[in-house]
């Protein structure tokens, strides 16, 4: 059999499984089985085991499970109401305040947080009610806080980043730092969108009443803490001061020290953060064990080798093969989560974009930058479920999606530009200290 024969087939079988609707994990386990049966028969099923134990088995993978669980606690502790408070005082003489406020306020929790789903249903379930019972448009409060949830993958800590780094042999702190600049440009052209919308429509965000000046800097106590947690930690990535799993685990210290403080976090909150932890941590650790295999019968059948040698020859132009990856990546999102994009795509992807000539540091944040899309385009896009089941039933999920349309038009903009000038995302990692 030829060998792009054999690829579609392999790869038309995973996306059936997916699409009857078996977990990522299983579905890249049952086809790796076959194939390990097919072609290198019984006696090498123990490759499922070495591999498991070779994958898992990296001091990398240690900041999983930190930073879900200081995600969690820092759920449970009600920072991000406090910092949507602070946040929206500050922002209080900007057309489409809150809505500013509640994008500002997506930055900051993807910082501590590293998902992007949790950052959409911890601002969501707080700054929703709110900017509805203000008379906000509905669609423009539900379809921005859809899309500002998905900087959660894109702004350091990110879980995706971690994953792509084991997986590839990255540096997983030069993706941090090449998330920065990308996510920041993301909620800033987000946040530009809102107030041109409020200025030329301002019924769509009714002005709030006045705040003073001593109202604001009061309230500026509420995530000091916090904001100190994220920036240092990014700082101490940065400076090459310790790696991302030793800032994992003592941001997650911090961030229990933090909720104690503020007398919010009650051992009922600390064992569900343990138990959501270890529930998020053994679902990424299945599709770790999975996708390795996967990868690694790929690579035994020459399949990634033979795909890139063919597209090296056949193009003429390195940015044709970038922009038939994006097409196929967009297409994908819509049928499948981003974590389960990224454990399918990679085995084959990353040879054809270091045969062609580019970054894989640069690479893995585009990759990240795509997914954003994928958090929202519809049929899956998991931020807008997510929005929905917070949102009273007057919120149709019509109105989510119309309301998330421009900020996905602003996504795939970004998408361009990081394409278009690479530095965008490289220039913080080519400036880090003992990189």
């Amino acid at each position: 059999m030829d060998w792009w024969m054999l690829l579609t087939l392999i790869f038309a079988a995973l996306i059936i499984l997916i699409m009857v609707g078996i977990p990522i994990a299983f579905s890249l386990g049952i086809v790796s089985l076959s194939l390990v049966l097919i072609f290198l028969g019984p006696d090498q099923l123990m490759l499922f085991s070495t591999t498991a134990f070779g994958q898992l088995n990296n001091f990398a993978l240690v900041a999983i499970p930190l930073f879900v669980f200081m995600a969690e606690v820092i759920l449970h502790s009600g920072v991000s109401t406090d910092a949507f408070d602070m946040l929206a005082k500050w922002t209080s003489k900007l057309p489409g305040s809150l809505a500013v406020a509640a994008q500002l306020t997506c930055t900051l929790f993807a910082a501590v947080c590293g998902a992007s789903t949790a950052t959409a249903a911890a601002v969501g379930s707080i700054a929703v009610p709110e900017m509805l019972s203000r008379g906000y448009d509905k669609r423009l409060t539900c379809g921005s806080i859809a899309a500002g949830g998905a900087l959660g993958a894109l702004i350091p800590p990110s879980i995706y980043m971690i994953i792509y780094g084991t997986l590839v042999e990255q540096s997983i702190g030069q993706l941090f730092m090449g998330g920065v600049v990308p996510g920041l440009m993301i909620s800033a052209m987000f946040i530009v969108y809102i107030i041109i919308c409020c200025i030329f429509k301002p019924e769509l965000a009714p002005r709030l009443a006045e705040v003073t000046w001593k109202d604001r800097w009061r309230s500026l106590y509420k995530v000091w803490a916090i904001l100190f947690l994220a920036l240092s930690m990014l700082v101490s990535i940065y400076i090459g001061f310790a790696t991302p799993s030793e800032i994992a685990g003592v941001g997650a210290f911090f961030a229990v020290i933090i909720g104690l403080a503020y007398r919010r976090l009650t051992w009922k909150a600390i064992k569900g953060a343990f138990l959501s932890t270890c529930r998020i941590t053994c679902f990424i650790g299945w599709i770790l064990v999975a996708a390795s295999v996967f990868g690694y019968i790929l690579s035994y059948l020459q399949l990634p080798q033979k795909l890139s040698a063919w597209i090296v020859a056949a193009t003429a132009s390195p940015y044709v093969v970038l922009v038939g990856i994006n097409l196929i990546l967009i297409f994908l999102g819509c049928l499948m989560d981003p974590a389960g994009i990224l454990l399918v795509t990679i085995p084959i992807f990353v040879p054809i974009i270091k045969a062609v000539g580019f970054d894989p540091v640069w690479f893995g944040v585009m990759f990240v930058v795509n997914t954003e899309l994928a958090q929202i385009t519809p049929p899956l896009g998991l931020n807008l479920f997510i929005i929905k089941g917070i949102s009273p039933p007057s919120v149709i999920l019509k109105d989510i999606l119309i309301g998330a349309f421009p900020f996905m038009i602003l996504d795939a903009v970004a998408l361009v530009l990081v394409c278009i000038f690479p530095q965008i995302i490289l220039w913080l990692p080519s400036t880090m200290m003992g990189r």
